[in-house]
């Protein structure tokens, strides 16, 4: 004996607008996760693949933001300090980051942008703008504008909900014992 609704053909689960939109993006940002990491986003030329995105990015907070030390860093990429000595140590011993005494504690080090390391960035920042304004050479500048912010504003979002999930208690936790907050440093 058959029931009803097992002799009745199955249908496909109806998504949502939403779920159908939310589906599209998060296919879209795997595809351009993929493409990006496909082209390093490198720029053109010569220069198109020469830097990781770990240096580059490195090098650019100090470039915008000036000489810090190593948990500012950190902090500001937010990432582990950990992670932050491990990736300036080959920009250290190639010459792009120079270390430094604090201009206000000279016990304490700060990593700085070595002339060198400004004109390596320059160097593939001209290459990558060269690459963006290929991708994006039939687009208004109202649209790369656009596209610009959106993205600006996804990405906080993302680095937002990164923070806040990592201030989230594990069992047995408080948020400052994870965090190391209130530890003496």
């Amino acid at each position: 004996m058959t029931s009803a609704a097992s002799a009745a053909p199955e249908s496909p689960v109806e998504r949502s607008d939403d779920a159908v939109l939310l589906d599209a993006l998060q296919h879209q940002v795997a595809v351009f996760a993929r493409r990006a990491e496909q082209t390093r986003l490198g720029g053109v030329g010569q220069v198109r693949n020469s830097m990781d995105r770990a240096a580059y990015l490195l090098l650019n907070r100090l470039d915008l933001e000036g000489p810090m030390g190593v948990k500012a860093l950190a902090a500001g990429m937010g990432i582990d300090s950990s992670t932050v000595t491990r990736q300036v140590a080959p920009l250290v011993d190639t010459g792009l980051v120079k270390r430094a005494s604090h201009p206000e504690d000279g016990r304490a080090v700060v990593l700085q942008l070595s002339a060198r390391g400004l004109a390596r960035l320059e160097e593939v920042r001209s290459s990558r703008r060269e690459l963006m304004s290929q991708v994006t050479d039939d687009w208004t500048d109202e649209e790369r504008h656009s596209f610009t912010t959106l993205l600006t504003r996804f990405n906080g979002a993302l680095a937002a909900r990164a923070a806040r999930t990592a201030a989230e208690p594990g069992p047995g936790t408080e948020p400052a014992e994870r965090s190391g907050a209130g530890t003496p440093s």
